[in-house]
C-alpha cells in the first residue's frame, strides 16, 4: 500500500492516522489536505478532517523508473528487475531481458556500458553514501569478463615473447580493473592505464626491474 485516505477530529490526526496505517513516518511521506474539518457547533455540523498520505519513492525505486524510460525507448518489449544489497559497500543490480536485448548492449557493451554510467550518475547524485550500480543483459557482464580473461591472458604472452608492451583497445574502468586483477599474478608483467576517458585503455608491459 503506497497511499491512503485517512479521517480524523483535526488534520494532526488524520495524518497520524494515515501513517499508522502505512508504517510510515511523516519523513517518508507527501501529505495533501483535503477537507480541513469543522468543529460544529453543539455536536451538529462537525465534520472530520481529511487527508491523503502517500509514500515517496526510494532512491532504489526512483532509479528503476530512470532506467526504464531509458530502456523502453529501445525495447518496449524489456523486462527490468533489480536487487539491491545494503551492505558495507551498498550495490545495486539491474538486470534487463527483451527482445531487443542486443541493441540494448550495443557492439562490446558500449550501449550497455554508457546506460550503467548513467544510472551510476543519477544514483550518485541523490545518494548521501557511494553505491555501486550495475546494469546487465542477457548475462552479458558475466560472459564480457570471460572474453576479457581470454584477451588479458593471449596479450601477457604475446608480450612475454615480444618483449614489446601491447596496448588493449579502449574500455571502461571496471573493466580495465578486470583485466588488471586478472594479471596480478603474473611476475614479470606489468599493467597500466593510460589516455583520458572514454579513450582511456589499458597497456600490458614487461615489469621492470627496481633499482636501488
Amino acid at each position: 500500500m503506497r497511499e491512503v485516505t485517512a479521517t480524523g477530529q483535526t488534520i494532526e490526526q488524520a495524518v497520524q492516522n494515515a501513517l499508522q496505517q502505512l508504517s510510515s513516518t511523516k519523513e517518508e511521506v507527501e501529505i495533501e489536505v483535503l477537507e480541513d474539518g469543522k468543529k460544529g457547533f453543539l455536536g451538529f455540523g462537525s465534520k472530520p478532517a481529511k487527508v491523503l498520505v502517500v509514500k515517496k519513492k526510494t532512491l532504489v525505486e526512483k532509479a528503476f523508473d530512470y532506467i526504464s524510460n531509458i530502456v523502453t525507448c529501445l525495447d518496449e518489449t524489456a523486462q527490468i528487475d533489480y536487487d539491491f544489497q545494503d551492505k558495507k559497500e551498498p550495490s545495486l543490480l539491474f538486470t534487463i531481458k527483451g527482445d531487443k536485448v542486443a541493441l540494448i548492449i550495443g557492439k562490446r557493451g558500449n550501449t550497455l556500458n554508457a546506460l550503467q554510467f548513467l544510472v551510476q550518475t543519477y544514483v550518485n547524485r541523490h545518494s548521501k553514501q557511494l553505491i555501486h550500480v550495475v546494469v546487465d543483459a542477457e548475462n552479458y557482464r558475466l560472459k564480457r569478463k570471460e572474453s576479457l580473461e581470454i584477451l588479458a591472458k593471449k596479450a601477457a604472452q604475446t608480450v612475454l615473447k615480444t618483449r614489446k608492451a601491447v596496448s588493449l583497445e579502449p574500455m571502461p574502468s571496471f573493466e580495465r580493473k578486470i583485466i588488471h586483477h586478472i594479471l596480478t599474478d603474473m611476475p614479470n608483467i606489468s599493467t597500466k592505464s593510460v589516455g583520458q576517458d572514454p579513450y582511456r585503455q589499458l597497456v600490458i608491459d614487461i615489469k621492470k626491474p627496481i633499482k636501488d
